[in-house]
């Protein structure tokens, strides 16, 4: 297994590493990018609160959850175009579609 890490940047001040997402070396990098894209979106409930169809035990969320004046803990957005995820020592950013290099390169 490898980890990919996922960094919300598009909508922060700062960038903040959300997830650690294990998957499987043999897989090719678009692949590895992909799955780690899939299980931190928010489609039919919550990724990082790990709900039903939405979590999944191969990611490791970390960072620190929104809770409200009530005390309700809000769950992390999906992952979208701009932010990076780093797959051993290069980053890469998703793009409107796909991912690119840190440079600009589409993989």
């Amino acid at each position: 297994m490898e980890k990919v890490a996922v960094i919300h940047t598009a909508f922060e001040d700062k960038p903040s590493t959300v997830a650690f997402v294990d998957v499987d070396s043999n897989l090719s990098l678009i692949e590895k990018l992909e799955y780690a894209y899939r299980w931190t979106q928010n489609i039919m409930d919550s990724w990082s609160l790990k709900g039903e169809q939405d979590g999944n035990d191969n990611v490791t969320v970390v960072g620190n959850f929104h809770v409200d004046e009530n005390g309700k803990k809000w769950g992390m957005r999906s992952t979208s175009v701009g932010d990076q995820m780093l797959v051993g020592t290069e980053k890469y950013v998703v793009a409107s579609f796909g991912f690119k290099t840190l440079d600009g390169e589409q993989i």
